[in-house]
């Protein structure tokens, strides 16, 4: 007998608006957050992503999605975050061209 609480985040949490890079796992979610830094040393600029593990507790989000997410108690050895909204659903099809360019 289990039952599925309703994750509480606060409203002062941090949140975070990043693109779901895999959708292949149950309840869970695989979020990038790219973000370009300078180089100290050179000052060229470098492209970075920080990968964030999402609890998507009904499974609403799919590839592609631009999606807000919030730090909450920690759900897993990994997954942290949990899926606040969906900011932007992803043009249909645009799954199977992600998936085609993953797989490269």
């Amino acid at each position: 007998m289990s039952h599925t609480a309703e994750i509480v985040t606060s409203e002062n949490s941090p949140r975070r608006i990043g693109v779901v890079e895999s959708d292949a796992r149950n309840k869970t979610r695989t979020v990038v957050i790219p973000y370009v830094s300078r180089h100290v040393k050179y000052g060229k600029y470098i492209k970075k992503k920080t990968v964030l593990h999402v609890h998507d507790e009904h499974n609403e989000s799919h590839l592609g999605d631009r999606v807000e997410v919030a730090e909450c108690r920690p759900l897993s050895r990994t997954k942290h975050w949990v899926l606040v909204r969906i900011v932007e659903k992803a043009p249909e099809g645009a799954h199977l061209l992600l998936k085609e360019a993953a797989a490269r």
